[in-house]
């Protein structure tokens, strides 16, 4: 019994081998971490895991109830004979791992094969190996917690039911007692041993896949942290090279390049002498990679450089695109073939994806910019010419009446032009310059609406350092003007009050004017509005801004009734120290 023990020992080396194999397969990673299986996944694992049970029956050793002999290999056997085997493994890991289906499935492959080896216990055999495939299913929904005792305990329990079966079913009952003796106890061990055996070699092998993956995503994410600064303005010959550095280091090549369409950006490493910064596009395989838009592996008889003795013996050359258009190169070089592993070219292939939705990211940024920028030149094209030129001829008639008012207008007109230049340039600008700025329209418009208009402030000067994007107040006040109080004869006001919260600085403009109606008021601030009277896109556009910069608690508060005028107030949150 023990020699027979040994011996199954010695031979689940087999087991271990077909394991190890197994784990190259992508359906068995389904197996792994999947809680179900397609139809086809089914089949192709109940095939396979029936042939393993078949291997299993052929690396036994045939056993003769009537000499007491063991033959080293299991073939044809005579009535007196059975087979001391590891058939069941492979329909236990099938079960545990792929359900009743698939146990199932893989015990009728072996079971059938093992009915036609023919001995007193074929059929016992056949039908335990369908058993063996049911107790193993009842184990699937704890997959997720399959341990080594577990395995080892299913594989010597589905062992123990066939030799229970055995001494049930084989006839005559005599031999079947002798043949449970004498390989029973070794059965169950070495099945459960080979059950765990199995599955720990699975394990390992996933695992190390794991922590390669993780490393591999630790790299990736340190990668995209130190090259996310250069690449958020684009790519250039200065950006690309701080990447290509990044690259070099982290990846261990012997070098990395980066082209665009036409040119070599930027190249680190080997090479350099004649694979230069600015220099023309040099090897074919970076054309064809332009060209189709797909990774591509090159040898040094595939690159095709022009040096001759050019030391980069293989390369790696991924796409990089935008919206979909292949507008450059990532190019890693190695000594040989040899060093590109299917982890390399993987790791390749994330950053040519990772580094392309950088550049996507920088060019949303770049629109973002120019939207803002159009917004400001938006906000400057509501400044209409009537009211320059009403201005001028203000101007003029008070030059011979009131020359020194006539020159206070001049330097209120020069502010406010300036400050109007001044918002292209500038992202963010003090509450103090917006109100200069409000001023020196106000004072324009005093002087024109002689006795008409009266201005009031109500300011807290700890509020005026608080920064806003450009463009923000003046345009609220002149709307308080142009369509406020434009019908009104006399006795029109305006009212701005800025006062500091303990959260936020408060903004209101207020006026006298006709005031509008809940439908305009629901519209105003929120969208361009076609009307007669205006659309609204300067109140639009700066409810935008304050909402991009600080969230929508600091959107437009717009109040009016029609007849009595109309209020329209923002918060600015505090900044945090």
């Amino acid at each position: 019994m023990f020699e027979l023990l040994i011996t199954m020992l010695e031979r689940l080396g087999i087991i271990v081998t077909i394991a190890f194999i197994l784990t190259r397969f992508r359906f068995f990673r389904g197996l792994i971490y999947h809680d179900s299986l397609n139809r086809r996944q089914q089949y192709f694992a109940i095939v396979f895991f029936g042939f393993f049970g078949i291997i299993g029956t052929y690396s036994g050793m045939s056993f003769s109830t009537d000499n007491l002999q063991f033959n080293p290999w299991a073939a044809d056997l005579a009535s007196d004979e059975a087979i001391a085997n590891s058939r069941v493994i492979g329909i236990v890991i099938a079960g545990m791992l792929g359900g009743y289906k698939v146990g199932i499935g893989a015990g009728l492959i072996a079971g059938l094969h093992r009915l036609t080896l023919g001995g007193f216990t074929a059929l016992a055999c056949g039908l335990a190996a369908i058993v063996a495939g049911i107790i193993a299913g009842r184990f699937q929904k704890k997959k997720n917690n399959l341990n080594l005792r577990t395995a080892f305990l299913v594989g010597a329990i589905a062992e123990t039911v066939q030799m229970m079966i055995i001494l049930l079913i084989s006839k005559p009952y005599d031999q079947a007692q002798t043949l449970v003796e004498i390989i029973g106890v070794p059965m169950i061990i070495s099945n459960g041993l080979g059950s765990a055996l199995f599955l720990m070699v699975i394990k390992n092998v996933v695992s190390e896949e794991e922590k390669t993956g993780a490393m591999l995503a630790q790299k990736t994410l340190r990668i995209a942290d130190q090259t996310l600064a250069y690449l958020r303005k684009g790519i250039n010959p200065e950006s690309a090279r701080s990447v290509c550095e990044i690259l070099h280091n982290e990846v261990q090549t012997s070098a990395v390049a980066i082209t665009n369409q036409s040119e070599i950006l930027a190249h680190v490493g080997l090479g350099d002498d004649h694979h230069c910064s600015t220099s023309p596009i040099q090897t074919q395989i970076t054309r064809d990679v332009l060209k189709s838009g797909k990774l591509v592996i090159a040898n040094d008889e595939t690159i095709h450089c022009k040096e001759q003795n050019c030391p980069l013996g293989a390369a790696v050359v991924a796409p990089l695109k935008l919206r979909e258009e292949t507008i450059g190169t990532l190019k890693f070089y190695f000594n040989s073939e040899k060093e590109i592993t299917n982890v390399v070219i993987e790791l390749i292939s994330g950053l040519s994806n990772l580094l392309s939705n950088q550049l996507e990211i920088a060019e949303a940024e770049k629109a973002y910019q120019l939207a803002k920028e159009a917004e400001v030149k938006a906000l400057q094209a509501q400044i209409s010419p009537h009211f320059l030129f009403n201005t001028m001829n203000v101007i003029t008639s008070l030059i011979r009446i009131d020359p020194a008012k006539a020159r206070t207008l001049l330097v209120s007109l020069s502010h406010f032009l300036r400050q109007n230049l001044t918002a292209t340039t500038v992202s963010m600008t003090t509450l103090e310059q917006e109100l200069a700025h409000v001023k020196a329209y106000l004072s324009i418009e005093e002087a024109r609406f002689v006795e008409k208009l009266k201005v009031t402030y109500d300011i807290e000067d700890v509020a005026l350092p608080v920064n806003l994007p450009p463009l923000t107040l003046q345009p609220i006040v002149e709307n308080a003007v142009k369509h406020g109080i434009k019908n009104m004869d006399h006795d029109c006001q305006i009212h701005i009050a800025i006062h500091k919260g303990n959260r936020s600085t408060i903004v209101t403009v207020s006026d006298n004017g006709q005031g509008m109606s809940k439908e305009r008021i629901n519209l105003l601030g929120k969208q361009i509005i076609d009307s007669e009277t205006g659309s609204g896109i300067a109140l639009f556009n700066v409810n935008r801004r304050l909402t991009m910069n600080f969230g929508e608690d600091a959107s437009l508060r717009i109040e009016s009734k029609q007849g009595e005028g109309t209020r329209i107030s923002f918060a600015i949150p505090q900044a945090e120290e």
